[in-house]
């Protein structure tokens, strides 16, 4: 078992540090705000730290989980971050969805210190997170990857190192611009169905059995057609990804309409109130716009 410490303990943070204790490493924790890390105290064992780099002195390996990138260099960076307390040898893993480049420098700041950095960023959302199910995208070297994908694996059941710094970062965009296209297209295509009159349930029974079956379909294909968003990755989070996939393609000189395209229906989402709605809430945009030409057609 390793000595460890997490940083962050918001929704996905929280349950993998539970899982990094459960597995028996002597962890160490630090948060931002101190009644979360209180909770997460309350229900679970770890050592209390002022700092990130209190909780980086002594840990073998360092788990970031934080928002973006200037969250990420708040608690990396300066006499009170992580790269100042970890010692020479030590691996730091950021799980935050951030940009490649600022991976990379990160990366090459740690290796001038004698450390070793994996951009890690995840998938599988906050129940992947709970039920320790996730899958971990990783760049870096692969010495360091090899002494920590053990680690990673008290909360992952797939870990994968892709290449370089920034790799894994990377890889979270390609991830999240399949995500954004394939939400839409269930999205019209539930709302379709059910402008149609079809029944949606067997709609999807059969449509599960052939390609158009994917993971979002079955599972949230109930909760789209009963108009239930409260829960899993909020909008406001795919909206700062996007922003990300978004920023990297200019730089790459890669179009990505259909992305950019549902980044702004994203929007939409958002100034109807849904920042903190589920990702499938797309279709709401939907019944919403399918709502307004019935008006204007009333009206008219």
């Amino acid at each position: 078992m390793a000595t460890v410490a997490f940083i962050g303990l918001g929704v996905m943070g929280a349950p993998m540090a539970g899982h990094l204790g459960a597995a028996g490493h002597q962890l160490r924790v630090w948060n931002r705000g101190r009644e979360r890390l209180d909770g997460w105290l309350a229900r679970h064992a770890g050592v209390r730290t002022a700092s990130p780099r209190e909780a980086a002195t002594g840990a073998e390996f360092v788990f970031t989980c934080v928002g973006d990138d200037p969250d990420v260099e708040a608690v990396v960076c300066g006499e009170d971050g992580v790269l100042a307390g970890l010692a020479p040898g030590g691996v730091w893993i950021d799980h935050t969805t951030c940009s490649a480049a600022l991976a990379r420098r990160l990366a090459a700041q740690a290796s001038a210190l004698g450390l070793y950095a994996l951009d890690a960023p995840v998938s599988g959302g906050q129940a992947g997170a709970e039920n320790g199910t996730l899958t971990v995208m990783t760049g870096g070297e692969r010495a360091a990857f090899e002494r920590a994908e053990p680690v990673m694996r008290s909360y992952a059941k797939r870990v994968r190192l892709l290449g370089a710094a920034g790799a894994g970062q990377l890889t979270k965009m390609v991830n999240q611009i399949c995500i954004a296209g394939l939400l839409q297209g269930l999205a019209e295509g539930l709302h379709f169905g059910e402008r149609a009159g079809l029944d949606l349930e067997a709609v999807v029974e059969v449509l599960c059995a052939g390609a158009a079956q994917s993971w979002q379909m079955d599972h949230r294909h109930r909760s789209m057609a009963a108009g239930e968003f409260d829960f899993g990755f909020a909008v406001e989070w795919m909206r700062k990804d996007l922003r990300i996939c978004l920023e990297e393609a200019r730089h790459s000189g890669t179009a990505l309409p259909v992305t950019a395209m549902v980044d702004q229906f994203y929007a939409e989402v958002m100034a109807m109130g849904g920042a903190r709605w589920d990702t499938s809430s797309l279709i709401a945009r939907l019944r919403q716009c399918a709502g307004d030409r019935r008006k204007e057609i009333r009206n008219s």
